[in-house]
């Protein structure tokens, strides 16, 4: 279907590890591509899904890049976000906490190097990091920090620090 865009979820799990002091997880994204570069090649934990419940995706794509969250608040859509390519991203935010320590990823397979014949398989996210919004926004791929502005807008607008 032609004209269609892909869809993906994605789930901005939030913290204060003080009372005035908002921090996000994020993940930066694994594969060759992406294993020299830091800024911009982070990502919220996200995947694409079809005839799925999109808060459901959000939440099984984070435990299959990351791992299980403790959420502690309740979850809270952010909206729709278009990306480059066409791409549509279902956010939603959600306090919790999660240990890096903890940290797991799934894996893909991709011909590395390119045309050498040779299969290797590399993990999706290869680690992650607490971070306060201001750093988030300068890590995350670009397309991605809208809906880290929708979080520190909503965190507002509870009376909660974004920052």
């Amino acid at each position: 279907m032609t004209g269609v865009p892909k869809r993906s979820a994605a789930l901005l799990l939030y913290r204060f590890p003080e009372p005035d002091r908002c921090e996000v997880l994020i993940a930066h994204m694994g594969g060759p591509f992406w294993a020299r570069k830091n800024e911009r090649a982070w990502s919220i934990p996200k995947g694409e899904y079809t005839d799925e419940d999109p808060l459901l995706a959000a939440r099984r794509e984070f435990a299959e890049e990351v791992g299980q969250p403790d959420l502690t608040g309740e979850v809270v859509e952010l909206g729709e976000f278009r990306q480059s390519g066409a791409k549509v991203i279902t956010a939603y935010a959600a306090e919790g906490e999660f240990d890096p320590a903890r940290f797991t990823s799934n894996t893909f397979e991709l011909e590395w190097p390119r045309g050498s014949g040779r299969i290797q398989e590399f993990p999706e996210v290869d680690r992650i990091a607490w971070t306060d919004p201001q750093r988030a926004a300068e890590l995350l791929v670009k397309g991605q920090v809208p809906i880290l502005d929708r979080l520190r807008e909503t965190l507002a607008a509870q009376g909660k620090p974004g920052r």
